[in-house]
């Protein structure tokens, strides 16, 4: 069964919702610093033709129902600050992806561990699946952090992963299983 989403996801201080084109500017904003991109698997945005091609991809992932990229939205100001995603869809094994980024304005305030909670508690509500799992490049230690947090298990390493920005680059992996989350949320988001 392919991966289908609720027209939203509410939090305290956020709203998750699928990505629209008109999002897109404020996106360029989140992406076109290094600062923030520089350890994901993509290079920083320059132009609002990145934004456009990355528009493209993600549309084409979500109609194939292997993703589904949502905006986060602040509720007070209602700008997207950010993004985050289930990707990677293994129908069979009822196993998917998390990814995600946050303006650096926004960095630790716990927008992305809020973010997150809710949509791992929709993603083994609503949506079914049995187990979540994230790809961090090491350096990245605000991520790893946020992942354990999260009640995520650092499994291990996988040497050379990824080639982003003319690199081959390790990365921890992490997952989190559906009957761990109940137990250390009770099943609601954090």
């Amino acid at each position: 069964m392919p991966l289908t989403a609720p027209p939203q996801i509410e939090c305290p201080r956020l709203l998750l919702r699928l990505v629209v084109q008109a999002d897109l500017p404020a996106l360029l904003e989140v992406n076109n610093k290094d600062e923030v991109t520089r350890f994901l698997p993509y290079a920083t945005w320059n132009s609002i033709n990145d934004a456009e091609a990355w528009y493209q991809r993600m549309s084409d992932q979500q109609a194939s129902g292997t993703a589904l990229q949502f905006v986060i939205e602040d509720r007070r100001t209602r700008t997207p600050i950010g993004t985050c995603l289930l990707f990677r869809l293994e129908e069979t094994s009822a196993r998917a992806e998390v990814g995600y980024v946050l303006t650096r304005s926004h960095w630790g305030m716990g927008y992305m561990r809020e973010a997150l909670g809710a949509l791992i508690d929709c993603a083994f509500g609503r949506m079914s699946l049995r187990r979540i799992e994230a790809e961090v490049d090491p350096r990245n230690a605000a991520s790893g952090r946020l992942l354990l947090h999260l009640g995520f298990v650092k499994e291990g390493l996988l040497r050379q992963r990824w080639v982003a920005k003319g690199e081959a680059k390790d990365v921890e992996i992490y997952g989190l299983l559906r009957h761990e989350w109940r137990n250390s949320t009770g099943g609601a988001s954090v």
